[in-house]
């Protein structure tokens, strides 16, 4: 189509003309006036209903997205199954158990290994989903090889990689397959307490995502009280993320069983020892601290059904400094919760104005992520929807 740079109205006049419409006729299918139409095309009356620009682009027989002027098809929902799929054949080889080749790949040493562990966990934590699933096929024959390799050395980055995998899988829905690349974490780190501990965390997650709350608690909270200083006050910060971050799983599986006053408890708990930590810190990838607890806060206070309590923690937490240190990927999520808990109470508005700011943020957490393209749908539906948000669900195919 010539003049991509075309507003919104006017593609709506090019295509009726293709199609030979006069303004009457496009006006009579759509069950609408004549001067609706007019309006329309002249830019006068904005289109910022998801059902309406789908209306048109049916008469008009073109993908809603064409009348946005985006080359976008709804293909992430394409590339997300597609990197699930090659994460689950990677999880399928059992190469060294089984004495299959890598394909000619070299057995890496473990410290360049780790190096490559590394990076992923920053790509995750940048909320670059698609990339970290490209990363992850091969990062996981690496790790595997060279454990087998270097049994001592390799075991942290083998354990940080089905760390990195299975709270990926949990993102772009696939706790099924979460749950085996968890397993294998645990497993893995068994005999050391810390890194048991840093595998529980994502336990939780898997556990929690497959509606097995009060199995996410007891095993939380079991890896909790194992590696909980004798006394708080002499803990070393590693340690309390640890402790701070299971606790904290344990409170929202309890809060998603409705048991507001036990998931108070526990977040108090969590928050005495964020205070020893501090913001800006991330030990062992949980970005623990009084913010994170903050943000834990107001996300069971969505689970327990108290949205009013949820969106003041929210605009309460997303002031402090705390809330600029954190990860991409822990900011976004929080923003979804925060989506909910505005949708809750009635507020479509700040609701989809928090959803874009996680859009803008991490674009990945919405178009990849199946709770993110849920809410998107969710607000996009509601008449007084912000318009760019509107658009963006039908750029997505999200209706």
């Amino acid at each position: 189509m010539d003049g991509e740079w075309l507003p919104v109205g006017r593609r709506v006049a090019y295509w009726r003309g293709r199609r030979r419409l006069s303004q009457q006729v496009f006006a009579d299918r759509l069950g609408k006036s004549k001067s609706w139409v007019d309006k329309v095309e002249r830019g006068v009356r904005a289109l910022d209903r998801v059902s309406t620009l789908q209306e048109i682009a049916t008469v008009l027989r073109i993908d809603a997205t064409v009348l946005l002027g985006r080359d976008v098809q709804p293909a992430q929902v394409i590339e997300r199954d597609a990197g699930v799929e090659r994460i689950r054949a990677a999880l399928s080889r059992y190469e060294v158990p089984l004495g299959r080749a890598a394909g000619g790949r070299p057995v890496l040493p473990a410290v360049q290994v780790a190096r490559q562990v590394a990076h992923a966990w920053i790509t995750f934590q940048h909320a670059r989903y698609p990339r970290v699933a490209e990363l992850l096929p091969e990062l996981l024959v690496d790790v595997e090889r060279a454990h087998a390799g270097d049994p001592v050395a390799g075991r942290v980055p083998l354990v940080e990689a089905y760390r990195i995998a299975a709270s990926l899988l949990v993102k772009l829905g696939a706790p099924e397959l979460a749950w085996l690349a968890v397993d294998r974490a645990v497993t893995a780190a068994t005999g050391d307490r810390a890194l048991v501990a840093a595998a529980a965390v994502q336990l939780g997650q898997v556990l929690r995502a497959s509606g097995q709350g009060q199995v996410a608690k007891s095993a939380v909270l079991a890896a909790a009280y194992r590696i909980a200083p004798p006394v708080i006050e002499y803990g070393r910060p590693p340690e309390l993320s640890l402790c701070g971050t299971l606790l904290v799983q344990a409170a929202l599986a309890t809060a998603g069983d409705g048991d507001a006053t036990a998931a108070a408890g526990l977040l108090g708990e969590a928050a005495a020892m964020a205070d020893r930590v501090g913001d800006g810190h991330d030990h062992h990838h949980t970005g623990f601290g009084p913010t994170a607890v903050e943000l834990a806060r107001a996300a069971a206070a969505v689970e327990w059904g108290d949205s009013a309590d949820a969106v003041a923690r929210h605009e309460k937490a997303t002031t402090r400094d705390g809330w600029r240190w954190l990860s991409t990927e822990h900011r976004a999520a929080h923003l979804l919760d925060a989506a909910r808990a505005y949708l809750q109470t009635d507020d479509p508005v700040n609701a989809g104005r928090v959803l874009l700011e996680a859009d803008r943020i991490a674009p990945a957490e919405i178009r990849h992520r199946p709770a993110g393209r849920d809410a998107l749908a969710q607000i996009a539906r509601d008449p007084t929807a912000p318009t760019m948000l509107v658009h963006l669900a039908v750029t997505l195919g999200i209706g």
